[in-house]
């Protein structure tokens, strides 16, 4: 009887091993299979195609609803080029996200107070360089030239937004000119 007993609760213990690694199997499938819906429906959004480049929006937590937020990217870049943000380029960029569609209390709007809150990391650059390399790749050079356009000009008038003293000196720091240039510069691969 003591040998059933053993017998009966080594297989207990084997069912409950063997039920514990399938059920670790099923969320591993389970969160590639959220993970594949997600960059199914950012493509949707954005038309942007390549894996890369829409497994680094995942990675950043951005979906379909706020893959148009990434178009605001550049306006923090470029405010916060020059290691501070002053209250002329908050302002200036929050005008520019606000011809841009964006409304006061979207997604889009709370992301870019978060990437106003503090400078952006290298993470969030890398994502936006991706995604305007793929959307550019899908354009031709007429509406490439019209996005890259809007996108740097967007930009650069946040970046006029602070400088000068008096309509005197420099308007576009140096810092400010090299984030533009890196703006202008991704979408021709």
């Amino acid at each position: 009887m003591g040998e059933h007993v053993l017998n009966d609760r080594e297989r207990a213990l084997e069912n409950a091993f063997f039920a514990r690694q399938e059920q670790a199997l099923l969320e591993k499938l389970r969160e590639g299979e959220r993970t594949r819906s997600r960059k199914e429906a950012i493509a949707a959004a954005s038309g942007i195609r390549d894996d890369a480049v829409l497994d680094r929006i995942v990675a950043l937590g951005l979906g379909p609803e706020t893959v148009a937020a990434l178009a605001l990217v550049p306006l923090a870049l470029v405010a916060w080029a020059d290691g501070s943000l002053d209250s002329r380029e908050r302002a200036a960029v929050m005008q520019a996200a606000r011809d841009a569609g964006v409304t006061a209390n979207g997604e889009a709007a709370r992301l870019l107070d978060t990437w106003l809150a503090a400078p952006p990391g290298a993470d969030l650059k890398a994502a936006w360089g991706g995604y305007a390399a793929a959307l550019a790749a899908g354009l031709d050079e007429s509406a490439r030239a019209a996005l890259r356009g809007e996108t740097v000009g967007r930009a650069r008038r946040v970046a006029e937004a602070a400088g000068g003293v008096l309509g005197l000196g420099r308007r576009v720091s140096e810092a400010e000119e090299s984030v533009l240039k890196e703006l202008d510069a991704a979408f021709t691969g």
